[in-house]
Formats: C-alpha cells, structure tokens, sequence
C-alpha cells in the first residue's frame, strides 16, 4: 500500500480506514475520533482513502487468508446504491469462513456464474454448494459444471444456508447508519473493506497474539 505524496503518515491513514470499515460510524463521526487523537483531516478526505485503498487491502487479504472447506453456503442479499436495490453475492463454507462476494447490479443466472467464477479462481473448486430455492443459483452451477466438466454437487436443504444468511448482518449492520451509497463503484469498494475487516474478526488470517488492527496493518505492508 504505497501512500507516498500523501500529507499523512501511513498508520494514520490505516487507522481511519480501520475505524470506518470496522465500526458503525460515518465519515463525520470517524473525522471527530481523529480530531480526538490529535489528527485533523476531513471526512471527505478519509471517503477517498477508503475509496483508493479497500480493493489494495482486498487483494492482500486473498494471498494471505487461510484454506476455506469444500463445502459452501452461496447467497445474496440487497445493499441499496443510490436508491436502487443491488445484490450482494457471498458465500461462506460450513464452519462460516468467507470464501468470497461480489456485488451486481441484476439478480439472474449470469451474476450468480461470475459470483461463481470470481470464488472458484481465488479459492478452488468446491465439492458441493448449498444453495437457497434460487432458480438463478441452481443455473449458474449447473453452467459450471457443464462448461468446466466438473461435479460440483448442489444441495438445496434451508437449514444449512442459516450460516450464511446469518454472516449477512454484520455487513448489513455495518451499513445501516451511512447515508447510502451515492454510486456502485463506491459501494463495491467499501464492500470489499467491509469484508476484509469481517474476514479478520473471523481470524481467517489474524496469528496469535496478534490484534485485529496489527492484522490490518500487516496487509498494507
């Protein structure tokens, strides 16, 4: 994460980031915490770090985040950008660790196979997915499979999607205080933010004895 040129040093500029896409804040409230610590620097200014380094610390997070099981949990879920309903794409595998996520603009079988190629090219191919009744879902894999000449299992059983379904809220939490996302490209980025601090408190790559925001910091290294 190179923040040369910038006014600030590098931990100050990791810590706002970490204090947005951590905590339920808005960019004001994270410009007051600032001020708290002694740093001036406007809320506009920290939208535009989180907007240039999330996918930096997204990219990281992939080469650095453990093995995921080959048994996963696909959904979606609906993230409002200017006033439209977007869908989420995530998936989690059955001990609730992110496999990956993808925001589209349509809920439909070609956003389900990018989701699906996205995931399977930055972690590997699953043996079975669970998915919910989703007929968009159930089409993409099936694509997948056909394409591919893979076997990948699918299993439409409810119950077992209360994991991902479940993982869901702490993104829909870490939202719901914002005044919206004002265009997709934005939304996304944030999302990947989100995710990646998500991915730590889940101790996908954080070591013993090593703190959460120790952990954050090591991704822009």
């Amino acid at each position: 994460m190179n923040t040369k040129g910038y006014c600030y040093p590098k931990y100050i500029i990791l810590q706002a980031v970490y204090f947005k896409l951590r905590f339920t804040l808005s960019y004001r409230d994270v410009e007051e915490l600032m001020k708290i610590r002694g740093v001036i620097v406007d809320h506009a200014t920290i939208q535009r770090w989180v907007y240039k380094f999330a996918l930096l610390l997204e990219a990281e997070i992939r080469k650095r985040k453990g093995r995921v099981g080959a048994s996963w949990r696909l959904d979606e879920t609906y993230i409002k950008v200017k006033g439209i309903w977007c869908y989420l794409y995530r998936a989690v595998d059955k001990l609730g660790n992110t496999v990956d996520f993808l925001l589209t603009r349509k809920r439909q079988r070609m956003s389900a196979q990018s989701f699906l190629i996205k995931a399977i090219a930055n972690n590997y191919r699953p043996r079975v997915m669970n998915i919910d009744k989703s007929g968009s879902n159930n089409a993409a894999i099936k694509v997948y499979n056909k394409r591919s000449f893979s076997k990948i299992k699918i299993r439409q059983c409810k119950y077992l999607n209360n994991i991902v379904e479940q993982d869901h809220r702490f993104i829909k939490w870490r939202i719901q205080n914002g005044l919206g996302f004002k265009s997709f490209e934005s939304a996304r980025r944030t999302l990947s933010g989100i995710e990646v601090v998500h991915m730590l408190r889940k101790n996908q790559m954080v070591r013993p004895g090593i703190t959460m925001f120790k952990s954050f910091c090591k991704l822009a290294v």
